[in-house]
């Protein structure tokens, strides 16, 4: 079986973008695209749509990504157990803030590299409030992400850790640490004075909003952001008080940009972990990461 022409399209389907396919193939953009061409003929449907500023998948691309991924992964799952091919090869597509790339994943892909070496890690990073989603819609087989209060039924969530949920405010002296400083002055944090960063969507926002809900707190809003990386960035230069894991605030250089605030019993921690389809874990590649991520982490949560 010739599985390159769906290796192909896999790729686009990924990157969305012909000429950045070529590169990591070795290919040339026409190749690609003639690859690409050919199996839309063969399907009889158009699995991409193409203008001048980008490349989307149609319906019926989305449906096939599914397919070929699926066959990809069987294919190399038959020459294993026929003794044609006895070490795992392949791609896994896995989504992560950029922080949990080096805070969380590091060492889980040290070990997968070390016991895996021929199969190709492709990282997405972006917002961790978008990675249940990604791995829902088909984008990816493995995300990084906060555990939600409901676990979609198809889900699957390997918990890794446990990080706080840390209330912070400036490092520096500013009229918000002035703000936080009079509301404590009085014995308790007084939220609607307060100007407060909180993230515009995701796990965090529905603890931060269930934590206010529960008090009876209608808190000012400063500005919801995407992402916490951005949230502890907006701290640090005076905007607010905001809220984000202690590994975002104490990782790549944000220590120091805040500084924690005593709020009496606070939010609860936020529980990291991976997440996969159910379905995509029967494919060796994605299982294999699975296990050596609950390895490394002794699974223990």
């Amino acid at each position: 079986m010739d599985t390159r022409a769906l290796k192909v399209f896999l790729s686009v389907a990924d990157t969305l973008n012909f000429s950045r396919s070529g590169e990591l193939l070795h290919l040339s953009v026409s190749a690609v695209s003639r690859t690409v061409q050919r199996l839309e003929d063969e399907l009889g449907q158009p699995l991409l749509e193409r203008d001048n500023r980008k490349v989307r998948l149609t319906g019926a691309g989305r449906e096939f990504r599914e397919y070929a991924r699926q066959a990809v992964g069987e294919w190399h799952q038959l020459r294993r157990r026929l003794g044609s091919d006895t070490e795992l090869a392949g791609e896994v597509s896995l989504y992560c803030s950029v922080t949990a790339s080096y805070s969380v994943l590091a060492p889980i892909l040290e070990a997968f590299r070390s016991a895996h070496p021929a199969v190709e890690i492709m990282m997405h990073t972006g917002d961790q409030a978008d990675g249940i989603s990604r791995v829902l819609d088909g984008q990816d087989d493995l995300a990084v992400s906060g555990r939600p209060a409901q676990l979609p039924g198809r889900l699957e969530f390997l918990p890794l850790l446990e990080s706080p949920l840390q209330f912070c405010m400036p490092a520096a002296d500013c009229a918000v640490r002035e703000q936080v400083a009079a509301a404590e002055s009085g014995g308790e944090l007084d939220w609607r004075s307060i100007p407060l960063i909180v993230p515009e969507r995701g796990v965090t926002k529905d603890m931060l909003d269930t934590f206010f809900r529960e008090r009876g707190i209608r808190p000012r809003i400063y500005a919801q952001v995407a992402g916490h990386e951005a949230i502890v960035a907006m701290v640090s230069l005076g905007r607010g008080v905001g809220i984000a894991p202690r590994l975002v605030i104490e990782s790549g250089g944000m220590a120091g940009s805040g500084t924690e605030m005593p709020v009496g019993e606070g939010v609860p921690p936020l529980t990291v972990g991976l997440c996969s389809l159910g379905q995509r874990l029967a494919s060796p590649l994605v299982r294999s990461f699975w296990d050596v991520a609950g390895q490394t982490y002794g699974a223990a949560l």
